[in-house]
């Protein structure tokens, strides 16, 4: 299901400039779905990495370049997003130089500019979302908002050229947290989701609390490896569903650290943290794949940053072959925020005629799943 992008509420109309262009740009739209090689341009800027990609078909990356700021926000233990903001205005110039350059492309090979619209930091957002417009506009290249989370989805189209829906997915990430059917090409179909926190925004809640630092994910993956997950914090309560609730085994996690401090007990980091990823993945596990059987859905696809988890992946991927499930799961390159996801998706917008916007087009810092 396609969201449709809101447009700038203090604007009431359109210049004659702007009209000019959506007219053009929605010809050059229709045209595309006909062309044997389209190349598209993408922006991604939801948090704290500048990216910039060049993809073409939807299929294969001509360029992905990242520029994260995690050595900015390390000392604050975690994204500030005026922080944020200030340095994708920094980087966003020179990165999309960098990927047209790696790409041996200039602007007018491009065919589509993408760009996130939503979900994320607005001001991050309105960076990535203000540049690609100047450039559509600029160059006359009709403009495509993709959904964040319809591009983690998409990152798996570049991992596996042969993935076609439908199949059943399981999203994970920092922001959500949720099981849908992909019935099509940007249309899906929430079957579960979190209704308090998001996996990823757990991992790095935990992390903070074992004074781990930021970002949280790896390096609980990290550490666990050296532990045992024998600690019992609290078993997720939600049954007879397809919603998750993580609050609870993030709050206990955290009571456990507190209550050893205040006894001056010595706490084992790696022990806790083996036994808090355990304890989430496998809830995450047992829901996807019990949701793919009962829709009769023989693809798990897996997406979003917390599916770089490799003990996430080794769940997945035993359970899989139990059950007779084909796993698709991003290159890990692709699990974690980047443009070329956007691209991706954009493709597959342009392909059903979906997405094409104009100047008006503003950021969301929410976005429906």
């Amino acid at each position: 299901m396609h969201q449709t992008p809101k447009r700038a509420k203090h604007q009431t109309g359109w210049s004659k400039e702007n009209k000019m262009y959506f007219e053009q740009a929605k010809q050059k739209f229709e045209n595309l779905k006909d062309k044997e090689c389209v190349r598209v341009l993408a922006f991604e800027s939801s948090c704290d990495e500048t990216s910039v990609a060049v993809v073409e078909n939807g299929r294969k990356i001509l360029s992905n370049i990242v520029s994260t700021q995690i050595p900015i926000h390390v000392r604050f233990g975690g994204v500030v997003p005026e922080v944020a903001s200030r340095n994708h205005i920094l980087a966003i110039s020179n990165v999309t130089k960098e990927a047209l350059a790696a790409a041996k492309l200039e602007i007018k090979d491009i065919d589509l500019v993408a760009v996130t619209y939503g979900a994320g930091l607005i001001g991050a957002l309105l960076v990535g979302v203000n540049f690609a417009k100047a450039l559509a506009f600029e160059n006359n290249i009709p403009l495509v908002a993709v959904s964040h989370i319809e591009g983690h989805i998409a990152a798996n189209y570049l991992t596996y050229p042969q993935l076609v829906p439908p199949y059943m997915c399981l999203l994970t990430s920092g922001g959500h947290t949720a099981i849908l059917k992909v019935e099509d090409y940007n249309q899906r179909t929430l079957i579960g989701s979190t209704i308090d926190d998001a996996v990823g925004e757990c991992f790095d809640k935990v992390a903070r609390v074992l004074g781990l630092g930021y970002p949280g994910g790896p390096k609980i993956d990290k550490l666990a490896k050296e532990g045992k997950s024998e600690i019992t914090f609290c078993k997720t309560p939600l049954v007879g569903t397809y919603n998750f609730s993580f609050s609870g085994v993030k709050t206990a996690v955290i009571n456990y650290v507190h209550n050893q401090e205040q006894k001056g007990e010595e706490i084992n980091k790696a022990d806790v943290a083996a036994s808090f990823q355990e304890e989430v993945c496998g809830e995450l596990v047992k829901k996807a794949t019990r949701a793919a059987r009962e829709y009769c859905m023989d693809k798990l696809v897996v997406a979003g940053g917390v599916s770089a988890n490799s003990r996430l992946k080794e769940m997945l991927k035993g359970e899989c072959e139990k059950q007779n499930i084909s796993l698709f799961m991003p290159e890990l390159g692709l699990c974690t925020d980047n443009a070329a996801m956007i691209g991706s998706a954009a493709y597959f917008m342009m392909k059903k005629g979906e997405g094409l916007s104009d100047t008006n087009l503003t950021a969301s810092s929410v976005v429906k799943i």
